[in-house]
């Protein structure tokens, strides 16, 4: 007898503001009726993120919509709870609010000093969960929050003041150490870029367009470095070895044996960024692992 594997895809980031809206709107409805459960914006400085996740909603009927990751400096806390009040009263509680304090230059770019990153998220979250002066006509349950995070004192306080984290581009074993962290109560999320080929180079040049705006950060440099590599492989467009490891690229059931490995590690569930070097080949992923 053939069993059939549960899916371990919770989510699939969605990069919005690529697409033209009609194409946004038919990519989501298209991931709603196949059964995801979710779509995850990313905060590009593009698209206004509350805003492009309400305009979601409103086209859809069960998939829920997630901030993945709303920058804390780009709004108060006030306005983010506002935001996500008004998102969740709106669309009937599907909307999820992913935050995170992203990177200084999320907070020059605005004029606004950047603040050691713990406490900041600390005082944020503890904000957003707080009386704030904001007067709502329904009362829903509250609305989720995942935090960004990737060191222990990230991940710690996604733990004791969230309910979860995300972490991103990570090995299984950091998965292990981060759900020591989060806590065994709390929600931890792996988002997961893939792309499916069996052919090296098209998984690699793909896996090299989807790392390539986190290489020149310190922060990911700095993970990295923890974990076995150094400058030369962040460097020249990445090596290949660090694209392997943080990219899941290959079959169908290589990709799933890739996130079963997180899931066993100590993740409740995979954030799947599909990548691809055809839009026909990414939707094949995307049916492929729904659940």
């Amino acid at each position: 007898m053939t069993t059939t594997r549960k899916s371990p895809v919770a989510g699939v980031m969605t990069v919005a503001d690529m697409m033209q809206p009609k194409d946004l709107i038919e990519h989501v409805q298209r991931l709603e009726s196949i059964g995801h459960e979710s779509a995850w914006l990313p905060d590009i400085f593009g698209r206004e993120i509350y805003v492009t996740a309400g305009f979601i909603l409103h086209h859809t009927t069960k998939i829920k919509v997630a901030s993945g990751i709303a920058h804390m400096y780009g709004r108060d806390a006030i306005c983010s709870s506002q935001a996500a009040r008004t998102l969740s009263e709106l669309s009937g509680g599907r909307f999820i609010q992913g935050l995170g304090v992203s990177n200084t230059i999320a907070s020059e770019m605005r004029g606004i000093p950047w603040e050691n990153p713990v406490q900041k998220t600390r005082d944020y979250v503890n904000a957003l969960r707080g009386p704030l002066p904001i007067m709502a006509p329904a009362v829903y349950e509250p609305v989720p929050i995942y935090i960004a995070a990737h060191g222990p004192k990230m991940l710690a306080v996604a733990g004791e003041v969230a309910d979860g984290a995300n972490t991103y581009m990570q090995t299984p074993e950091h998965t292990t150490h981060a759900r020591g962290l989060v806590g065994a109560n709390k929600v931890l999320n792996v988002v997961l870029p893939c792309c499916l080929t069996t052919d090296p180079a098209i998984g690699r040049a793909v896996g090299r367009a989807m790392v390539s705006i986190y290489l020149p950060l310190p922060a990911y440099q700095r993970q990295w470095a923890s974990q076995g590599f150094d400058e030369s492989d962040w460097t020249n467009g990445g090596s290949d070895r660090l694209v392997d490891t943080y990219v899941a690229w290959g079959s169908i059931e290589t990709i799933r044996n890739r996130m079963q490995e997180h899931i066993d590690a100590g993740a409740n569930s995979i954030i799947m960024a599909a990548g691809g070097y055809s839009p026909e080949n990414s939707w094949e992923l995307l049916e492929a692992t729904a659940p």
